[in-house]
């Protein structure tokens, strides 16, 4: 009776682990090919031709502005870089500037972190065209113990937080959470 018991809760918790299991969603693979979201923590690069004083590099900070001299807080949290070009360019054309030629890229993207079953869990930089394989490889690799096949990855897209199961030749985006899960066998 004891066996059977035993046996009863092993499986019940075995099928509770399986119905984590969440495939990712449709957004993760469609958020690749959409223009780049500047976020906290990225820092873009702005220029601002033949004015040499406004070309610079600035953090969003965490309410996601960045300090923009003559003109102050420009929003920059949600936008794209084109975007915040132009919200630069109509700022300075108010009393600034006659005809401002802005140009902004992203100078360094927000990390991205990854933790589980990896050499050394935490907050790793992020490069355009990094995969999962490439965060844990640069997390020194995946311990004895690792699930090598996906992982899960936590992800804000639009404003809304996911979690969904890719493989390792996934791609990432700035600001995304890498969970290398145990193996069970």
């Amino acid at each position: 009776m004891k066996s059977h018991l035993a046996a009863a809760i092993a499986i019940s918790i075995f099928l509770a682990g399986c119905s984590g299991y969440r495939p990712a969603p449709a957004a993760f693979h469609e958020a690749i090919n959409e223009p780049y979201i500047v976020d906290a923590g990225d820092r873009i690069r702005v220029t601002v031709f033949e004015q040499e004083t406004l070309t610079n590099t600035y953090a969003v900070d965490q309410s996601g502005y960045i300090a923009f001299p003559l003109v102050g807080a420009i929003a920059a949290r949600g936008y794209t870089v084109q975007q915040i070009e132009g919200q630069i360019a109509q700022k300075l054309r108010n009393g600034y500037l006659r005809d401002p030629d802005v140009s902004v890229e992203v100078d360094r993207y927000r990390p991205v972190f990854v933790m589980g079953e990896v050499g050394a869990a935490g907050q790793y930089s992020y490069v355009p065209g990094m995969t999962v394989h490439k965060a844990v490889a640069a997390a020194g690799g995946y311990t004895p113990r690792a699930n090598q096949n996906n992982v899960d990855i936590t992800r804000d897209i639009n404003g809304k937080v996911m979690t969904g199961r890719v493989t390792t030749s996934d791609p990432l985006m700035p600001g995304d959470t890498i969970y290398v899960r145990e193996r069970f066998f």
